[in-house]
C-alpha cells in the first residue's frame, strides 16, 4: 500500500478499535476501583492503590514490550492484538472467580495489555499518517473514544445504581461489566489484525530498557520528560482519589454510582468530544510545547476547583476544565514524541515516554493515598498537586523559545524522506 492507502485503511480501522479503548479506559479510570470499592467488603487501601496503578503498570513495560516485539520481529498490530486476547481472558476469568487477590492481579496484567501496546500504535500512526495531518486524524478517532467513554459510562452507572444494594458490597452487580470489559478486548483484537503494520527496526537482543538511553542522549527529549514527570505527579496523584472524595463517607458526599460516573467521566467525556478536532488543529499548527504548557494551566484550574467545591456544581466546573484539558492532553500525550523522534525510533522514544508515564503512574496514587492516610486534608492536597502542574509550565517557557529557533518542523523533514 502507498500512504494514502494506508492512511484510509488505518483511519477506517482505528474509528472502529476506538469503540473499545474508550470502555477499556473507563474500566482502568474508574470501574475497575468502584468495583473494589463496592464490590468487595473492606478491600483495603493496599487494594485501592494496585488497582488505581494498574494501567500504569502496562506504561511502565513498554519498552521491555517494544524490545520484544522488535527481537520478535512480530508486526505492531499482530503483537498488539495478541496482548489484547490476553487481556480479554483475564476479564473472563475475573468475571468467573470471585476473588479479591484475583481482582487485583488480573485488572493490573489486563489493563496491562492495553497500555503496553501504545509504542507499537504510535509507531503505526507515524507510518500511516501523513506528517502535517497526524494530529487531525489521531483526534478524529479519539472522537469516537471519547463518546464510547463517555455513554458507556453513563449507561453502566444508571445500571449499578438501579441494581445496587446501598451499603452492601455487591460484586454480582459489577461482574457483568468484566465480561464488556472482555469483550471490548476481543473487538480491539479484531481490529488489530486487519491493521498494516510492519516489524518494529531496531537492535535485535539487547537490554529489554535499552530505549531509555534516548533520554541521556537527546537533550529536548530529557528536558521534556522532566516536565511531563513534574505534571503527570501532580495530576495521577489526584485522579484516583477523585473517586474516594466522591465515594469516602469522611468528606460527607458519598454520592451514588451514577453521579460518580457522571462527574468523573461524562462531563470531562462532554468537553473532549467537543474540543478534541480543535486540540488538533492546534497540535498540527503551533508549538508543541506551547501547547502543553496551556492545556497544564487547565489541569490545574480543574483540580483546584474540584477538590475545593463540596457541591455538585462546583465539582462539574471542575471537571469541565478538566475535559477541555483532556482534550489536549489526548493528542498531545500520545502523538509528541511524532514532533522529535527520528522516523524508525517512534516506537523507542514513545516506549522512554511511557516507561516515566509508568513511574509516575504507579507511585502517585500510592503517594496521594498514603498523604491523605497521614491526615493531610483533602484541599491542601489538591494545592500541591496544582503547584506542581504550574511548576511544569513554567519550566517550559525556555523550551518554547528554543524549539521555535532551532527545531525544523518536522512535517516538512518527513515529507522530504517520504
Amino acid at each position: 500500500m502507498n500512504l494514502a492507502e494506508r492512511t484510509k485503511v488505518t483511519f477506517k480501522l482505528e474509528q472502529r478499535r476506538a469503540i473499545s479503548s474508550g470502555i477499556l479506559e473507563a474500566a482502568g479510570s474508574t470501574f475497575l476501583l468502584l468495583t473494589v470499592v463496592k464490590g468487595f467488603e473492606n478491600p483495603g487501601l493496599i487494594a485501592k492503590a494496585l488497582v488505581s496503578t494498574a494501567a500504569s503498570v502496562g506504561l511502565l513495560l513498554t519498552p521491555v514490550v517494544v524490545t520484544v516485539v522488535q527481537s520478535l520481529k512480530l508486526p505492531s498490530a499482530v503483537a498488539a492484538g495478541r496482548m489484547a486476547l490476553l487481556g480479554a481472558a483475564l476479564f473472563f476469568l475475573m468475571a468467573a472467580v470471585p476473588s479479591l487477590p484475583l481482582f487485583v492481579a488480573g485488572s493490573i496484567v489486563a489493563m496491562s495489555c492495553s497500555t503496553g501496546a501504545i509504542p507499537l500504535l504510535t509507531q503505526i500512526f507515524r507510518d500511516n499518517y501523513p506528517a502535517d495531518k497526524r494530529g487531525h486524524y489521531f483526534s478524529r478517532t479519539v472522537w469516537f473514544r471519547v463518546i464510547a467513554a463517555g455513554a458507556f459510562s453513563f449507561l453502566a452507572g444508571l445500571a449499578l445504581n438501579e441494581t445496587g444494594t446501598a451499603g452492601q458490597p455487591g460484586l454480582g452487580n459489577y461482574r457483568w461489566l468484566l465480561v464488556i470489559f472482555g469483550l471490548a478486548f476481543l473487538a480491539s483484537w479484531h481490529c488489530l489484525k486487519h491493521f498494516p503494520s510492519k516489524p518494529l527496526k531496531g537492535d535485535a537482543g539487547g537490554h529489554p530498557f535499552r530505549a531509555l538511553r534516548y533520554a541521556r542522549t537527546d537533550k529536548l527529549f530529557r528536558h521534556a520528560l522532566i516536565c511531563w514527570m513534574i505534571m503527570g505527579f501532580g495530576n495521577l496523584m489526584m485522579i484516583p482519589i477523585r473517586v474516594e472524595y466522591l465515594t469516602n463517607p469522611v468528606y460527607g458526599l458519598e454520592q451514588n454510582a451514577l453521579t460518580i460516573a457522571t462527574l468523573i467521566l461524562v462531563i470531562p467525556n462532554v468537553f473532549r468530544l467537543l474540543l478534541n478536532p480543535f486540540w488538533g488543529r492546534l497540535f498540527d499548527r503551533i508549538n508543541f510545547f506551547l501547547l502543553r504548557a496551556v492545556l497544564n494551566l487547565f489541569f490545574a484550574v480543574g483540580i483546584l476547583i474540584f477538590f475545593n467545591s463540596d457541591t455538585l456544581l462546583g465539582m462539574a466546573i471542575g471537571q469541565i476544565f478538566f475535559g477541555i484539558a483532556h482534550a489536549g492532553g489526548d493528542i498531545a500525550w500520545g502523538m509528541w514524541v511524532t514532533k522529535l523522534a527520528p522516523p524508525n525510533r517512534v516506537a523507542d522514544y514513545m516506549s522512554v515516554h511511557t516507561f516515566f508515564t509508568g513511574v509516575r503512574g504507579v507511585l502517585a496514587p500510592i503517594i496521594g493515598f498514603s498523604v491523605l492516610a497521614s491526615g493531610l486534608a483533602i484541599g491542601s492536597l489538591s494545592l500541591i498537586s496544582a503547584g506542581l502542574i504550574v511548576l511544569s509550565a513554567i519550566l517550559l517557557i525556555p523550551t518554547i523559545k528554543q524549539t521555535r529557533e532551532e527545531r525544523p518542523t518536522q512535517a516538512v523533514t518527513e515529507e522530504l524522506s517520504e
